[in-house]
């Protein structure tokens, strides 16, 4: 239940090509766990799970997807400890510009999103440099964005906040403004909104991703931890998302 998933017999997954998702979310979530299971440190865990990141964007690119949404650093996760925030940040710029890389070889726009006031000011300049080494390829409709220092609260906020200095300034009307005035202001307004949002790891919630963007996505989540997520198990998710009815709001045409 709840979109859980469950072992399957290893035989080949027959996709409906014509059903891919065109935007895919992913909570990268269990490294800490992954690392534990095998006596290593934390930081083991989390490049392991960049590793991954690799592997599966990859492979999601190649099965038609469009639009990738990963879940690297909430706004929550200053709250760890100090040693693991720095070595969150060392291990960003370390493995950033290999991502990037693979990336501009695919032709796919790498984005960030979150509010990048709070991050080391080396972090920042590595970011806009690789935003803008691949803008070039935002023309093909393909991207990767990377939540970093993200929280969907703190993402609405920032909208209103835009909207309401939009309105101050006589550039827009109260009464005008609508749900697509909103989502042209979030982060993620050059991509449509997620088809499909993931979570390993066993934990059943969304804590703060995508609040807005997620109202009608489909949710599905899996007990796998993250660094062992594989091409498969993504194919697993795909595939029970072309066996769902999306009705968003309305009712199934009877046949």
């Amino acid at each position: 239940m709840f979109g859980l998933g469950h072992k399957k017999k290893n035989t080949a997954i027959q996709l409906d090509p014509n059903n891919i998702p065109i935007h895919i979310a992913i909570i990268m979530d269990g490294n800490g766990r992954w690392a534990k299971k095998r006596g290593l440190p934390r930081t083991a865990g989390h490049a392991a799970g960049a590793d991954n990141l690799v592997k599966i964007a990859r492979h999601a690119y190649d099965l038609g997807v469009k639009c990738l949404t990963v879940y690297a650093f909430s706004t929550e996760n200053w709250k760890r400890p100090q040693d693991e925030v720095t070595n969150l940040m060392n291990l960003c710029m370390k493995r950033l510009p290999q991502i990037v890389d693979l990336m501009e070889h695919r032709k796919v726009a790498v984005r960030f999103l979150g509010d990048r006031s709070p991050l080391p000011e080396p972090l920042v300049q590595m970011i806009e440099e690789e935003e803008k080494r691949t803008e070039p390829y935002a023309k093909t409709g393909c991207y990767l964005n990377i939540a970093l220092n993200y929280g969907g609260r703190d993402e609405i906020i920032h909208a209103i906040s835009r909207i309401s200095q939009k309105v101050k300034a006589g550039e827009l009307a109260a009464s005008d403004i609508t749900e697509e005035t909103v989502s042209a202001h979030l982060y993620t307004a050059h991509c449509p909104d997620p088809d499909l949002v993931l979570r390993p790891s066993g934990e059943i919630r969304i804590s703060n991703f995508l609040l807005w963007q997620s109202a009608y996505s489909e949710f599905y989540y899996d007990h796998i931890l993250w660094p062992d997520f594989s091409p498969k198990h993504l194919e697993e998710a795909i595939l029970t998302y072309q066996g769902r009815s999306r009705r968003f709001g309305g009712v199934t045409p009877q046949k």
